[in-house]
């Protein structure tokens, strides 16, 4: 008999570095997911990206590809202080250059609203993260760099999937005194564990796609 972690399966992202951050720990926490032992039954996939702004446009076909069940992204938020559960994504960008001295297009066109929603419960996540002593909040201001961009087009690809997929981006601030990397790596754990939850919860009732937070 499988064990009932085992019906999901689950892509998780981080980054490389990028201008200004030399070491990115959202990709190293991406890979210590993947090997955690609390987490051993669930079917994880990891990518670490560059942080390239081609990797984000390309991204939605990825996940057609991987056609994963829940998607949690990761990111560095260097100047936060709290892990941050992003609920939307813009359609808008900045124009600042990636790991590979590109910018975007100037103008990114009219393609999708301009606000996508997450498509796990924000707030749920942020009683996960903080029932497991790490700072939290939702968060409704992922930036204009490539962090936004790739959580607006994995939006996009959740709520059009059929059925619907989770997905959620998380930005991580940097590990420091009262949250260390293993701190931040058991808050994520319990943050998987619930993303799980929220997926069983919608196969026992399929019209439980929760928004992240209400517009």
């Amino acid at each position: 008999m499988n064990h009932p972690l085992a019906s999901a399966r689950l892509l998780i992202t981080g980054f490389g570095r990028f201008p200004g951050a030399p070491a990115n720990p959202s990709g190293t926490l991406a890979r210590a997911l993947a090997r955690s032992r609390r987490l051993s039954e669930l079917d994880i996939a990891v990518r670490v990206l560059p942080t390239a702004w081609e990797e984000a446009q390309a991204f939605p076909a990825l996940l057609q590809r991987l056609s994963p069940d829940i998607v949690l992204m990761l990111g560095l938020a260097g100047r936060r202080r709290d892990i941050c559960v992003e609920c939307l994504g813009r359609r808008t960008r900045g124009g600042f250059p990636d790991v590979r001295r590109r910018r975007p297009a100037a103008h990114p066109g009219k393609t999708g609203p301009a606000l996508r929603y997450a498509t796990a419960d924000a707030i749920d996540l942020v009683h996960a993260l903080r029932g497991a002593h790490a700072p939290a909040r939702v968060s409704r201001d992922a930036g204009r760099y490539i962090c936004n961009a790739l959580a607006y087009g994995a939006y996009g690809w959740a709520r059009a999937a059929e059925p619907a997929r989770r997905a959620v981006f998380v930005h991580i601030p940097y590990p420091r005194a009262g949250l260390t990397g293993p701190a931040l790596l058991r808050a994520l754990e319990a943050l998987v564990l619930r993303l799980v939850a929220q997926h069983q919860q919608a196969h026992l009732n399929p019209r439980h796609l929760t928004a992240a937070s209400p517009p």
